[in-house]
């Protein structure tokens, strides 16, 4: 497979390509990725899949206009050609004063050096005995489960390497890997009911993905919630949200927040930089920089270097993701055009203690669909979980709605937990609500 100096090279040489074919500027990316699937279902090997590919990426700024073109032939004379002919066609399209490179001040510098640690070469040593073995293991363990109709076990893997070069300075690869493992589970109801539940857990080393016996335990606890499952009542009370599902909310109140959406007039965080929006328990910064964090990185996919950025600060917005076209566009400063790792300001209790401090409460442990609308924040979300009284986790319920603003929502957090979800670059922790109305029986 191609090295970090090959693709670096075939970046550089589709760059010179474009800017001796007449291109003011040119942005291209080569990369070449692995993914290894294996599937175990009820006993036996289900699937077996490897997918390998490589490719190159070109943007091209020509007299105005731009264009983006990709290939996977990534030959020396027929990548030539390519950028010569993509040169070409993008003279025949439309002028757009806003398609332009990234500012080169925003390139890292040569002093910034940043060990994220998020590849692991040993992930690409994992053979077919050794993930066989964890599935078998994984199977054994649901197969003992009661009311049991079917179960499936999953191992996967990835390596990738990038490698982006631009014609105004920028020249950056970065190697990355993941190992995740997880199951899934479908159990027999009552009546027609057929409760299923899922764990999946991983990361970029070997080390730190989940034990065979943790995905067990994950999947059965979260059937068991499941099981014998109730219509909840209709009622506004507390709801206390499991961190596995709290990432949802956080990603619905989170979408908007970006140049692109303001600009299309698409968002419901537009104007409001500097103004108190959500409850002071409410701090999140986008933090590219953490040490094997799922979606580190040393720059983003413009070349842009990496750095923490605040996006709320208890219950004030400072900042929101903004690219360099529609940061052009909007008349704003880029920043980073998405998303990375969030950092939060955590409290100092777990789930377990938020529950037992509450009298009345709806405890969230998943989402069944809905929607939220990115202009109003105006939401709809149906869950399911289990009913707190007096601090006891009491009847498992399902078939109900939350509904309400994301706004308001998250102007009645009233508390933050310490117990971070490992398995999302959200890292959400369970979040309290008070105020929140369930639509049920």
């Amino acid at each position: 497979m191609d090295d970090q100096s090959v693709l670096l090279d075939r970046a550089a040489g589709a760059v010179e390509a474009a800017m001796a074919a007449g291109a003011q500027g040119a942005f291209a990316s080569a990369n070449r990725s692995r993914k290894v699937e294996y599937s175990y279902r009820d006993g036996e090997l289900e699937k077996v899949q490897e997918d390998t590919s490589r490719g190159l990426s070109i943007s091209v700024y020509v007299d105005g206009r731009y264009s983006s073109h990709r290939t996977t032939d990534l030959r020396s004379d027929q990548l030539a050609a390519f950028v010569q002919e993509a040169v070409a066609l993008t003279r025949m399209l439309q002028p757009d004063p806003h398609r332009k490179l990234p500012d080169p001040s925003l390139y890292p510098k040569r002093t910034d050096q940043h060990d994220l640690d998020i590849h692991d070469p040993t992930v690409g040593g994992l053979d077919r005995e050794a993930r066989l073995e964890r599935l078998t293991t994984i199977g054994a363990g649901l197969s003992q489960a009661p009311k049991l109709i079917s179960w499936t076990a999953g191992i996967t893997d990835y390596q990738t390497l990038g490698a982006m070069v631009s014609s105004n300075g920028f020249s950056g690869a970065e190697a990355r890997s993941s190992a995740w493992m997880g199951a899934d589970i479908t159990l027999r109801g009552e009546g027609d009911a057929r409760p299923a539940a899922w764990y999946w857990g991983g990361a970029h080393h070997l080390s730190e993905m989940p034990s065979a016996d943790e995905i067990v335990q994950g999947v059965l606890k979260r059937a068991e919630i499941r099981l014998g499952s109730v219509q909840g009542p209709t009622k506004r009370t507390l709801m206390i949200v499991r961190p596995e599902a709290a990432g949802r909310l956080v990603a619905d109140l989170l979408s908007p927040a970006s140049a692109a959406s303001i600009q299309q007039k698409r968002s419901f965080w537009a104007g409001q930089t500097g103004q108190k929006m959500f409850s002071d328990k409410l701090t999140l910064i986008d933090d590219p920089l953490r040490v094997r964090g799922l979606n580190s990185r040393s720059f983003d996919n413009e070349g842009i270097a990496a750095q923490p950025l605040p996006i709320i600060a208890q219950g004030v917005i400072e900042n929101v993701y903004v690219d360099t076209y529609y940061g052009s566009k909007s008349g704003m400063a880029p920043t980073t055009g998405s998303r990375s790792n969030l950092r939060w300001a955590y409290g100092e209790r777990d789930l377990d203690a938020l529950i037992a401090d509450a009298d009345d409460a709806v405890l969230v442990a998943g989402w069944l669909g809905g929607n939220s609308d990115r202009n109003t924040g105006d939401f709809s979300r149906g869950m399911h979980g289990q009913l707190v009284r007096n601090g006891e986790i009491g009847a498992s319920v399902s078939e109900m709605n939350v509904t309400g603003n994301l706004v308001e929502l998250f102007q009645n957090l009233v508390e933050v937990g310490a117990d971070p979800y490992a398995y999302s670059s959200t890292y959400s922790p369970t979040l309290v609500f008070e105020g929140v109305q369930f639509s049920g029986a």
